[in-house]
């Protein structure tokens, strides 16, 4: 199968090409991110993206776009596509795609008359610098390549208009310009292999028009500023190199950095390696440490979501001194929200309830893919001061109860679980009280940290699990034989949510292996989707299938209907529990339904959720760590039940 490779008749067929996204990263915080016929249709998408410190905590769409045109006898042909308000395509370059290809790095190939030109686009690791190479491959007369570049200078979540402050001085450099637009922004230095012509003819280009945004309901129109245009002569065989980056680079150092660079590459060319791309995109490395963000074009680093997928994101692709360091950051931060009640500057989220329960999930995953010896030796410390944390009462946001050993939280105040979305103030999902998956996760913790430990902290920590056992069961698995969502006082939610499936596929439960599968067909019959599991039955009340409409809209459908990717690791977990090797087979088909989304949305990527109903069109954030770190860690699973 060639994964990420599309012809002419897809390219030239906007309705097929422009749903079609594609990102590429640093894994230092810039991207690169538009649509494969590189028109774009988010505020997001940009050429060269990155964070600005000195701005705030966001990203900044520095180039927006770069239009090329072919030139051969005097005649133009503009290869670029923007979408202008009334919906208007223009200058249609699209028409001359005969293929685009994303299987190493993301190759276009154009077809002008005879000219047949390629374009490589490849970002430098560590460095805010992307490299664009042109080969005209084929040529029967002299031909001249012109490049208008589109700067933005922006925050990537707004929007730019026509004003005057702009500084429209654009001095030369080595091989190029540079520009600052607006004070506090870096200079963006737009260089090429070989010497170009420069013509500074400025311009405001009105109206650019992103139809996702349209779609979402949000301010979707701008305009843009073009300082002029390159014109560089090509050769028939001929490559040149154009570098827009925030830092001067030596033009003939350029073809050397993009051969080094491209020789890194994983190519994506099965499921796995798509994925495996996909996650390592989302790794950030500062001079403070190592982290995971949540995903593109919106993610930040969120404590939850880094312990959920850390193991997906490294164990599962044998990067075992990844999770070492994007856990000791991430512990970092929790041992000082611990210590002192300091939240941390980069991880957001570090204080709620469920994160230590979930770090401590992080580390058995570690022990389980090394040894507990190692995990021990590394991680004990951390985990006994976290089980201590919550234990004593020190946790601001959850207690354990004395009577029953099991945990409670205040989800009055703000919205404790991952199910975390509010309007107006209100939380639309009000959970709060005991919440299934905290408690299982807490009865997880406490008998992996025995499992640790020996003697009287041993029985200490099998203890207390014990303790909550028959509470556990007593206030959460009903006569319909499935687990409620959440218990507060008398109340004890009914609505048919997927958290259940986190209980039951833990290594360690409070339910027994019959009670388990009573949960499981539940959750089969009625949670289960080719993409994940729904976030709402939909036989409960409130169930809304589609992520669409207005921003207050897709807040209110956001946990009540559609499905998670990242929710079918917890749902393997549980099938392979209660029936074994039986079970691998059926697990392995349900994943098809995530290696078809590898040409749908951002190729060789998974969205942040999906329709609940078909045909389950993904939604949200284009690339979610969590959905393809937990896919990841199910692919893994397999393959270890199947050789044990």
């Amino acid at each position: 199968m060639s994964y990420l490779k599309f012809d002419k008749n897809l390219m030239i067929n906007l309705e097929q090409s422009l749903p079609k996204e594609m990102l590429r990263t640093n894994q230092s915080g810039a991207y690169h991110c538009t649509t494969i016929v590189d028109c774009n249709t988010r505020k997001q998408h940009g050429l060269l993206v990155v964070p600005v410190p000195e701005l705030g905590n966001s990203w900044h769409v520095m180039l927006s776009s770069l239009d090329e045109t072919v030139y051969q006898h005097g005649a133009p042909f503009n290869l670029g596509l923007h979408r202008y308000q009334g919906g208007v395509m223009n200058p249609n370059g699209h028409k001359y795609i005969r293929e685009f290809d994303c299987e190493n790095v993301p190759r276009t190939t154009y077809r002008v008359g005879g000219v047949i030109l390629t374009k490589e686009k490849i970002f430098i690791s560590g460095e805010s610098r992307i490299l664009i190479r042109y080969t005209l491959e084929e040529a029967h007369s002299p031909t001249t390549l012109r490049f208008r570049p589109v700067l933005a200078f922006r925050d990537a979540n707004e929007l730019c208009v026509v004003n005057d402050v702009i500084n429209t001085e654009i001095p030369a450099c080595d091989n190029g310009v540079s520009a600052c637009l607006y004070d506090g922004y870096p200079r963006l230095f737009m260089q090429f292999s070989t010497k170009p012509e420069w013509t500074y003819e400025p311009h405001w280009y009105n109206g650019f028009e992103y139809v996702k945004d349209l779609e979402r309901g949000v301010p979707y129109t701008e305009d843009l500023w073009v300082p002029g245009y390159f014109d560089v002569p090509i050769e028939k065989g001929q490559s040149i190199i154009f570098s827009a980056g925030l830092s001067e680079v030596d033009p003939a150092e350029l073809p050397k950095m993009y051969e080094k660079e491209i020789a890194n590459r994983t190519q994506r060319t099965s499921f796995f390696n798509c994925l495996k791309n996909a996650v390592k995109q989302c790794y950030l490395s500062t001079s403070d440490g190592m982290y995971l963000l949540s995903g593109y074009p919106w993610g930040k680093v969120i404590a939850r979501n880094t312990f959920m997928a850390l193991p997906g994101a490294t164990i599962a692709i044998n990067h075992r001194a990844d999770f070492e360091k994007i856990a000791e950051t991430a512990l970092a931060g929790l041992r000082a929200f611990m210590e002192t009640g300091e939240l941390d500057t980069h991880i957001q989220g570090i204080d709620l309830p469920d994160v230590p329960l979930w770090a401590i999930w992080a580390l058995q995953q570690y022990a389980k893919a090394y040894s507990r010896p190692e995990c021990g030796a590394k991680y004990l410390n951390d985990i006994r001061a976290m089980i201590k944390f919550i234990q004593s009462g020190k946790h601001p946001f959850m207690h354990v109860d004395e009577e029953t050993g099991m945990v409670w939280t205040d989800g009055g105040g703000k919205p404790m679980s991952w199910m975390n979305a509010s309007l107006g103030g209100h939380h639309v999902v009000p959970r709060t009280g005991y919440l299934v998956e905290f408690n299982a996760l807490w009865y997880n913790a406490l008998i992996f940290a025995s499992r640790l430990t020996e003697g009287k902290e041993a029985e200490e920590y099998t203890a207390a699990a014990e303790k909550m056992t028959e509470p556990f069961v007593k206030a959460f698995l009903n006569d319909y034989g499935y687990l409620y969502d959440y218990v507060n006082g008398s109340y004890a939610d009914p609505s048919v949510r997927p958290n259940m499936a986190i209980a039951i596929g833990l290594d360690y439960s409070p339910l027994d292996r019959r009670q388990r599968k009573r949960v499981l067909d539940i959750v089969t019959r009625e949670l289960l989707t080719p993409k994940g599991l729904r976030t709402l039955s939909p036989k409960s009340f409130g169930y809304r299938p589609n992520y669409l409409g207005s921003p207050e809209e897709r807040e209110m459908a956001l946990h009540n209907g559609p499905a998670r990717p990242w929710l079918m690791g917890f749902y393997a977990d549980a099938y392979l529990k209660v029936f074994g090797m039986s079970g691998v087979s059926y697990i392995d088909r349900m994943l098809i339904g995530f290696e078809d989304e590898m040409t749908k949305g951002c190729i060789g990527s998974l969205s942040q959720l999906y329709d609940a109903n078909p045909p389950y069109v993904g939604r949200g954030a284009i690339s979610h760590v969590t959905n393809v770190a937990e896919v990841l860690r199910t692919l893994t699973t397999l393959k270890k039940f199947t050789m044990d």
